[in-house]
């Protein structure tokens, strides 16, 4: 017997929720052929031209190597273009093309289904609580590493 039963573990429902968003998003996302974390990189490049792999890391809440595989996987598909920077040559600008502009739009039209569909099911009301709930649990978790 365990000290705390999994039916009151926090952390194993937050979990649960988080595996079916994934799961709902991957679907949404396989029209346009890209995965949750290329369509999260593609969404951040259309709002954010030129942004840095590590920035853009820190934005889709990986790791910078885990961005470079991502990066060098979208560029491989012709999805977007690396260039150098202007005035730091080490640092390589990133943006999309058309193709990835077209991929974006497509899996996010289906991102933004989902999204609907989990915002409909509360109320106004609700979705500030949880949003704001969802914060605090973040702030706590941040607190113990």
């Amino acid at each position: 017997m365990t000290s705390m039963p999994p039916e009151e573990r926090i952390g194993a429902h937050i979990k649960r929720a988080e595996q079916a968003l994934l799961a709902a998003k991957n679907a949404a996302c396989k029209p346009a052929a890209v995965t949750v974390p290329q369509y999260a990189a593609l969404l951040w490049l259309a709002e954010k031209p030129g942004i840095s792999a590590a920035a853009l890391a820190r934005l889709c809440g990986v790791t910078p190597p885990t961005m470079n595989t991502v990066l060098k996987n979208l560029h491989e598909r012709g999805l977007i273009e690396r260039t150098p920077h202007e005035w730091h040559r080490n640092v390589l600008e990133t943006r999309l093309t058309p193709e990835g502009r077209a991929a974006m739009e497509l899996a996010d039209t289906g991102a933004v289904r989902v999204e609907t569909a989990l915002a409909a099911a509360l109320t106004d009301e609700e979705r500030t609580q949880l949003i704001e709930l969802l914060g605090r649990c973040t702030e706590v978790l941040d607190t113990l590493r």
